[in-house]
């Protein structure tokens, strides 16, 4: 941050108005803007207005609400700093469904604070983060009258059914777009006072097949031990897709894969992962999946992954039925990682399911979602940057950690604006998003607003 009394006014004017702040973003959560409801359709548009309100309120410039097939995107921009870099916020208003609601102890639109925690779906995914960027650019404004660099903001309502729409609008408003950074605050930290930075995310794909034998299923004491198990061929068929280590036994599935460095391994090993507690909380003896050459941490963040994650096949009703399953399906999802592409694998498994299926049977695969895996270098001056604002605040120089997860808009916004991206996350891990009892917890409210005026700051420096 500036040296002076301006590190203590924006201090003291973000503390003074917390509660007021905090009061504000309740009005946000209480909105239930669930985009993949079609019930709440005019809840989407009411939390698209409330936010476009907002940013006009705070002095931010052509703010505007784009209508597409779906739910509108809010774009805002502040653009009066000619010698100084642009950086894009994004964020989402939209929210996951509540279910099951009984388990909620307080209801999800109806924001409560218990234990400096504030309860509501949308409250740390990501309504509560996407608020701090808005807070910090307000109390900016406020204490200076400009800002640090310019500032452009696009926050959408479909992120949580996959932003349908919203790669088709980065194409066509690249320059309208166009920054040298992108930040996003959709992740979390590390632990409790512990800021981490996530600097690579996995991308995905995903793919389904069927096997078909006989035109129909048959009696298993007519025709047992003659005619070929479709369930039978699919465990057969399924096994030939990892080698006894775990590893993916696709022709060259790994053939993208970039190696971690040994700075990287360094900082894995420094996050203090606890085996024996996961277990433990798991009710696992053993962590034996994926590649078992590896360690578990580096297995569940940087390296790819090969999952059968739904079968079936034959009579799955109560009881007994003697027949021999004619049909058997399975679903496949693969986490891939920096350098992998997704379209590529999807045809390297689909080959390699094509050369193994048994014989005295059809197979039929259909592809399914793609994502795209992330990177940014840790080395990044934008990193380096973001590291030292959550240095300046929370007096602790942020972790840095992949995510064994995937948010394919990141990619997108990567490539599409030729822009870095910095993922700098307030939330953490135990918050519940997705879940029952969503949370964030207010600690990281003041001092997420803080880190986020230090690092504009600090990029004009």
């Amino acid at each position: 941050m500036r040296k002076g009394d301006n590190v203590g006014k924006l201090s003291e004017i973000i503390s003074n108005n917390h509660n007021e702040n905090v009061e504000e973003l309740k009005e946000l959560l209480r909105i239930p803007s669930v985009s993949s409801l079609s019930e709440h359709k005019e809840d989407i548009q009411k939390a698209a207005s409330w936010i476009a309100d907002k940013l006009k309120n705070i002095g931010m410039e052509h703010v505007e609400i784009v209508q597409t097939k779906g739910h509108p995107i809010i774009y805002a921009d502040w653009l009066h700093q000619e010698n100084a870099p642009t950086v894009l916020v994004y964020g989402h208003y939209d929210v996951q469904p509540v279910d099951p609601v009984h388990l909620w102890e307080t209801p999800p639109f109806e924001p409560t604070i218990r234990d400096e925690k504030i309860f509501a779906r949308g409250a740390t995914d990501d309504k509560g983060q996407t608020f701090l960027h808005i807070k910090a650019v307000e109390t900016l404004l406020k204490v200076e009258g400009q800002l640090p660099v310019n500032v452009k903001f696009c926050i959408e309502g479909e992120e949580e059914i996959g932003s349908p729409h919203l790669p088709p609008f980065l194409s066509e408003n690249k320059e309208k777009l166009s920054c040298d950074v992108v930040v996003i605050s959709d992740s979390d930290m590390w632990d409790r006072g512990v800021p981490a930075i996530t600097y690579s995310l996995r991308g995905l794909c995903a793919l389904e097949f069927s096997l078909k034998t006989a035109k129909s299923d048959l009696h298993s004491g007519m025709f047992g031990g003659g005619v070929q198990n479709a369930n039978h061929l699919l465990v057969q068929l399924l096994s030939t897709l990892h080698d006894a280590n775990g590893k993916v036994n696709v022709d060259h599935f790994y053939d993208d894969v970039v190696e971690l460095t040994e700075f990287e391994k360094d900082q894995i090993k420094a996050l203090g992962f606890n085996e024996e507690k996961l277990k433990q909380s798991l009710g696992l003896t053993e962590f034996t999946g994926g590649e078992n050459n590896f360690p578990y941490p580096e297995r569940i963040s940087s390296r790819p992954t090969l999952e059968v994650n739904g079968l079936w096949g034959g009579f799955q009703g109560e009881g007994t039925k003697t027949v021999i399953p004619n049909e058997a399906h399975a679903k496949i999802t693969c986490r891939l990682v920096h350098n992998q592409n997704p379209e590529k694998i999807q045809q390297l498994i689909k080959k390699h399911l094509e050369e193994h299926a048994p014989k005295g049977c059809t197979l039929n695969v259909t592809l399914g979602d793609t994502g795209n895996p992330f990177l940014t270098p840790i080395d990044s001056p934008m990193i380096q940057k973001a590291a030292e604002a959550y240095q300046n605040i929370y007096g602790k120089a942020p972790v840095y950690k992949r995510e064994g997860g995937s948010i394919p808009i990141v990619s997108d916004f990567n490539h599409s604006l030729n822009a870095p991206v910095v993922l700098m996350g307030f939330g953490l891990p135990d918050e519940n998003l997705h879940a029952p009892n969503e949370h964030f917890n207010l600690e990281n409210f003041d001092k997420g607003i803080m880190t986020i005026c230090s690092f504009l700051e600090l990029l004009n420096k």
